[in-house]
């Protein structure tokens, strides 16, 4: 495809909060049109009902959805049930971007045409994922941990344990009914889950590390918390060094992400916060030295909206990408 095609999007799964994040994105998208759009609760409720401003067919069924009338298929179904859905687009030729876990990480059992998938971060691998057919949209603690981290792991300057004690709005826990995600279960709370290094989106963390620092990334301790927020991620990351840096540490980030139109680095100390990036494709990010500790240390800390470029925002620069669209299309 080129700059002036237009393609037929297919969203599976468009009834949760990433599937309509990417409805409203895309609903402004001047060279996407949405083919058609599923959900098993809501199937038969017009577009437009679901997102104001969407234009397309009604919702259907998975099982009625036409692969093939498409030129694209965006996965926002549950990890465990996209690979399957990933795989008959593969089948059928057609580009597909996963929003799920289930491709992030090939391991030795992963089948052959799940090894084609590209890790869909752009500031990473832009020229792999301009020349991909299959995308494994990055999870969004990881988007946040590895951008943070990129720059220091690049020069090799990270002693470890790299500790990130990560906390999300409640949407990204998803839109399915669960007790502990009740309103008067969240509000006026903030708790720690999945403690231990035992999140899922760890192991997506490691392999990206491991490949920018050469194989020789430090441990990472990675901690999830529950903020009483609808949307956003904030990242606290407490990285020990080998050497201490001189003059403003931020400066190695201003240098690495100079000219990405979606990282916005703070500098002299300033550090970013939710208000800095809900409601946009944005990651921002913020550097500190720790004073009075025996071995240099730096406090960075990265923020994003987790329904934006934690996943709907980062699958459209990826699908931009990959039909060589201007990236930041429908994302300014």
């Amino acid at each position: 495809m080129n700059n002036y095609s237009v393609g037929q999007i297919g969203i599976l799964g468009a009834g949760g909060y990433a599937g309509r994040e990417l409805l409203r994105i895309l609903a402004a998208h001047p060279r996407a049109s949405i083919a058609w759009a599923t959900s098993e609760s809501e199937a038969g409720t017009p577009l437009g009902e679901l997102v104001h401003g969407a234009a397309g067919p009604a919702l259907v069924r998975a099982a009625d959805a036409d692969l093939a009338a498409c030129d694209c298929v965006i996965s926002c179904l549950p990890h465990g049930e996209s690979a399957k859905w990933m795989e008959r687009a593969h089948a059928a030729g057609v580009r597909a971007i996963d929003l799920s876990a289930d491709l992030r990480v090939p391991g030795e059992a992963t089948p052959l045409w799940a090894r084609e998938a590209v890790y869909g971060l752009p500031e990473l691998h832009r020229e792999r994922i301009a020349g991909a057919r299959l995308v494994a949209n990055p999870g969004c603690y990881p988007t946040a941990a590895t951008l943070a981290l990129a720059p220091l792991l690049r020069r090799g300057l990270t002693a470890g344990p790299v500790i990130i004690n990560a906390a999300s709005g409640v949407s990204g826990a998803g839109r399915s009914p669960k007790r502990e995600l009740l309103f008067a279960e969240v509000a006026e709370g903030f708790s720690a889950y999945a403690a231990g290094n035992v999140h899922r989106h760890l192991a997506e963390m490691r392999s990206q590390a491991a490949a920018l620092a050469e194989g020789s990334a430090p441990d990472l301790v990675f901690t999830p918390h529950l903020l009483p927020v609808k949307r956003g991620i904030l990242e606290t990351i407490y990285v020990p060094l080998h050497v201490p840096l001189v003059g403003d540490p931020a400066a190695i980030w201003m240098d690495d992400y100079a000219v990405e139109p979606f990282i916005q680095v703070f500098g002299g100390g300033r550090l970013p916060a939710l208000a800095d990036v809900v409601g946009t494709n944005r990651v921002a990010l913020g550097v500190t030295a720790v004073r009075d500790v025996a071995a240099p240390m730096l406090i960075v800390v990265a923020a994003i909206d987790n329904l934006r470029k934690g996943a709907a925002g980062q699958a459209v620069q990826n699908l931009n990408l990959m039909f060589g669209w201007p990236e930041t299309e429908a994302l300014r």
